[in-house]
């Protein structure tokens, strides 16, 4: 059986994108590797939230539930479970994709072994975490910021967090509030944002951007708001009661003075299974990245707009009945 189109991964781009496939009469599945709704929410840490209110956090279609505050990690995972049930998403649970390959009569999905003519890569960035390579060894423990869970884990032990970043700050954040001798390393000095700064901000001038971009006019880019990490009440609590000092990044992992390293030091789009294949073949779409997207693809409500025009394309091409 060959579908109008596959798409892989089931967290908020990839449901982003299946509502307005539903909506415009697509005949479509969605290969998830995870077992559980939520995409990459429901493997962050316990005191993760979003940088914005609810209201400033939908998918297409239903909103977010009113939440007082940043909505937290389990608030998202709730809001995305609801969410892939209220629209009856054909999701299909525990399917790594391995590979997309494609020949004269489409895609061919492996080793699921479907067949489509067109595939929406939705993987995010969870699975493909970056780390750095620093010179020297480090005989404690190693992980990345995508497998700590809680500060409990490190009662006793002293951790280094490498990374400038937003999760970064959080982490070491989240440390030394609950007790635990933490360092933070960056490479350079880190930057915060105004308190009153938060990810409603940075929306509204993504908006502002896609529209300049939609009408043809330049990109007048992002606002240097004096650096990149936003002062959610956890990193200002731990910042404004002197817990939050970065010392500078060391240049041999000899020189760590810690049993243990977290690595805060971002990801990679999880693009694996499309490695060989031109980014312009013809009936593939990537969704969900900013730096391949544009702003704000990588956000819950920032999504929307990327996944319409992805939707409508495929819609198009195989004839589909489009309802406004």
């Amino acid at each position: 059986m060959m579908l109008d189109a596959v798409v892989i991964g089931g967290g908020q781009s990839g449901l982003a994108v299946s509502y307005y496939l539903r909506r415009y009469g697509v005949n479509f599945v969605v290969l998830d590797a995870a077992d559980a709704p939520g995409g990459a929410w429901p493997n962050y840490w316990d005191s993760l939230t979003l940088f914005s209110r609810a209201e400033f956090s939908n998918l297409p279609g239903w909103p977010m539930p009113s939440f007082d505050g940043y909505p937290p990690r389990d608030h998202v995972v709730d809001y995305l479970t609801r969410y892939e049930a209220r629209y009856d998403l054909p999701i299909r649970r525990g399917q790594r994709v391995e590979r997309v390959l494609i020949d004269d009569t489409g895609f061919t999905i492996r080793p699921q072994n479907l067949h489509a003519r067109n595939v929406v890569v939705a993987t995010g960035i969870w699975s493909a975490p970056f780390v750095p390579f620093v010179p020297g060894e480090f005989s404690g423990r190693q992980l990345h910021s995508a497998h700590y869970t809680r500060p409990g884990d490190f009662a006793g032990q002293r951790v280094a967090v490498v990374g400038g970043g937003n999760s970064g700050a959080q982490i070491t954040a989240d440390l030394v509030l609950n007790g635990v001798e933490a360092q933070w390393l960056t490479r350079s000095a880190p930057g915060f944002m105004p308190d009153d700064v938060d990810g409603s901000t940075l929306f509204r001038r993504n908006r502002e951007r896609l529209t300049a971009i939609a009408k043809g006019e330049p990109d007048p880019g992002g606002v240097d708001f004096g650096g990149e990490i936003v002062v959610v009440p956890e990193v200002r609590r731990a910042r404004d009661a002197g817990l939050l000092q970065a010392r500078p990044m060391v240049g041999s992992l000899d020189e760590v003075d810690a049993d243990v390293i977290i690595w805060a030091t971002g990801f990679r789009p999880a693009l694996g299974p499309i490695r060989g294949l031109p980014r312009d073949t013809h009936g593939l779409y990537v969704l969900g990245f900013d730096n391949i997207n544009g702003p704000g693809a990588g956000t819950i409500r920032g999504v929307s707009p990327f996944a319409r025009d992805i939707a409508a394309r495929i819609a198009d091409s195989v004839g589909a009945h489009r309802r406004r």
